[in-house]
């Protein structure tokens, strides 16, 4: 496996950021200010991940997606562990929102983030569409926090 930190032409890997974040306008909000990774293995990208700086130590994942055909490998934890590494000593906390599906809510719980806040409606007042992730309407956003020590 090798990470890689991609500073220019990071529209190039939308098809893999379109995974995590059906926006492009929503994407492009953070990807510009965002710090972007990606991480090759097999000689192919297998994932990516956007983080921002919000201020006050907080670091946020705004985007990670791993390739369908290599879910379930590992590749999204390593993704997390490759930014905890990256950013431990210059952040105290890493954050993620996410929807409330089956499918993401125990990723970050198994990475060890826990329950901060939500923000009600988020996906419905915020997107021109519905989104639906594993048969379940989107409606709030809701966060979990990591410590980074």
């Amino acid at each position: 496996m090798h990470f890689r930190r991609i500073k220019e032409n990071k529209g190039e890997y939308m098809s893999l950021l379109l995974l995590a974040d059906e926006s492009e306008p929503m994407i492009a909000k953070y990807l510009e200010r965002g710090e972007m990774y990606i991480l090759e293995d097999f000689d192919a990208v297998v994932g990516e991940i956007v983080v921002t700086d919000e201020g006050e130590g907080i670091l946020e994942i705004k985007n990670i997606a791993v390739d369908p055909q290599y879910s379930a490998k590992g590749y999204g934890r390593a993704l997390i562990d490759y930014i905890e590494k990256e950013y431990r000593g210059r952040f105290s906390i890493i954050r993620v929102g996410t929807g409330e599906s089956p499918s993401t809510v125990p990723f970050y719980e198994k990475c060890g983030f826990r329950y901060s806040h939500r923000i009600k409606n988020f996906f419905l007042d915020n997107y021109d569409h519905l989104i639906y992730e594993d048969g379940i309407l989107l409606k709030d956003m809701v966060y979990f926090v990591k410590e980074l020590s």
